[in-house]
């Protein structure tokens, strides 16, 4: 009976987004090892040293172009389905999305972190992940679309391949169609069955709606073509001698399999798959390692300015913080523990101690213990009895009260007595 829940639990363990990040970064370092391995690699570091400076500003240009269109579907989509997102802000977290995405293993970090900022920004952290995750389908669903036509039309490793499993493909998705739209159907209403039918209007209204559908469709077809320039231009820099012809159907495949989770930062089935298209259509598997590898040092290159995003932002809240945490000298309301401002000290009324309400135990005391109980709060502005029974308050004591004031002030959230003080309203 132990042994079953013990099982269930490293399933459970075994689906948890960390552990999943963990075994695509494993398969990715795997692949490549093994093209490094099996592959020449003299020919990579030829093509390495190949890249120059013109060819880095080329990157950077197809970088920023890809990266503003992006930008603007996403505000497009955020837009459509109730958040604001103006294009600057949405440009410059596309970049650090791009830059964190490149960086850091799995390949996601990026956008799980804009989508996360943007959704606390604006107040729907739920609205938020869902404008990000509909742009990326936006922009998949454009890869998926261009690709089956290029795929089906050029000469290309896999022609007859995916000839052959289109109309099955095709098949197959009327009939999940069909099985999803009878599921719903017969569904009782519930709350799911009303989230379900909330998302899929808002990604209605967000992706095909007559407002937002043709800038979609404008920018996911420009962002796709920046994808396929960089590589050619990568193609260019590490001397495949290819026309663009010959290289399209090859970019595809590599596009589609950038988009499997078995990569670091973007390395690995990247690199895989275009090594083997290469080699099938003749060019030779290393030179397609090659060209992999370096378009991925250029889209790396073309992330950098996220870069600056991150340490401008991390500056701007260093210098708010810093501001944000020094006390104003005179606050307008009571701050806890310190001094509330109020009338002068002679005019201020006398605070209800353990003795009883003043003139209540015959004259005022400035000190003194009465009954054996706590002494009077001094308040060094009122009248302490310079011809009555107040003589034993010594100038020590006041220092003492003042070092004691000074100390609540410096520390405004504590509102523990010192000195013998009782607590007060004063000086709570």
């Amino acid at each position: 009976m132990s042994a079953r829940p013990r099982g269930a639990g490293a399933l459970a363990r075994l689906g948890t987004p960390a552990v999943r990040t963990r075994l695509g970064t494993l398969g990715g370092v795997v692949i490549l090892a093994v093209l490094l391995w099996r592959l020449d690699t003299g020919v990579l570091l030829e093509g390495l040293r190949r890249i120059d400076g013109p060819a880095l500003l080329a990157g950077l240009g197809i970088g920023l172009v890809t990266t503003v269109f992006s930008a603007w579907r996403w505000a497009l989509v955020a837009r459509g389905i109730g958040i604001r997102l103006p294009l600057g802000a949405a440009v410059a977290d596309y970049y650090r999305a791009l830059f964190l995405n490149a960086a850091l293993p799995g390949g996601v970090w990026g956008d799980v972190h804009r989508a996360v900022r943007h959704g606390q920004s604006a107040g729907d952290l739920g609205r938020g992940v869902r404008a990000v995750v509909l742009e990326r389908i936006a922009g998949q669903l454009a890869l998926f679309a261009a690709g089956a036509v290029v795929l089906m039309s050029m000469p290309s490793p896999v022609l007859e391949e995916v000839r052959q499993a289109a109309p099955v493909a095709g098949l197959g998705a009327v009939g999940a169609c069909a099985v999803v739209l009878a599921v719903r159907m017969n569904r009782a209403p519930g709350r799911r069955r009303a989230v379900g039918r909330g998302v899929l209007a808002e990604a209605r209204e967000g992706l095909f709606s007559r407002r937002n559908a043709p800038g979609v469709l404008v920018s996911s077809v420009v962002v796709l073509a920046g994808y396929v320039a960089m590589f050619v231009l990568a193609a260019d820099v590490a001397g495949a001698g290819a026309s663009v012809g010959e290289l399209l159907p090859l970019a595809v495949l590599a596009l589609l399999a950038m988009g499997l989770p078995l990569n670091v930062g973007g390395w690995g089935p990247r690199e895989g798959v275009t090594a083997w298209a290469f080699g099938a259509a003749g060019l030779g598997a290393g030179r397609g390692l090659t060209v992999a590898v370096v378009y991925g040092v250029l889209s790396l290159v073309a992330s950098l300015p996220g870069v600056v995003v991150l340490v401008g932002r991390w500056y701007a809240g260093v210098r708010g913080g810093g501001r944000g945490g020094v006390a104003p000298a005179a606050p307008s309301r009571p701050v806890p523990g310190g001094c509330a401002p109020g009338p002068p000290d002679g005019l201020r009324p006398r605070p209800q101690t353990p003795d009883g309400p003043e003139g209540a135990g015959g004259s005022e005391k400035a000190g003194g213990v009465g009954d054996g109980l706590r002494p009077r709060p001094q308040t060094p502005g009122g009248p302490e009895g310079a011809g009555g029974p107040g003589g034993d308050v010594s100038s020590a004591k006041y220092a003492a009260n003042e070092s004691a004031r000074l100390a609540r002030i410096s520390l405004p959230f504590s509102a523990a007595p010192r000195e013998g003080r009782p607590m007060t309203p004063e000086s709570v």
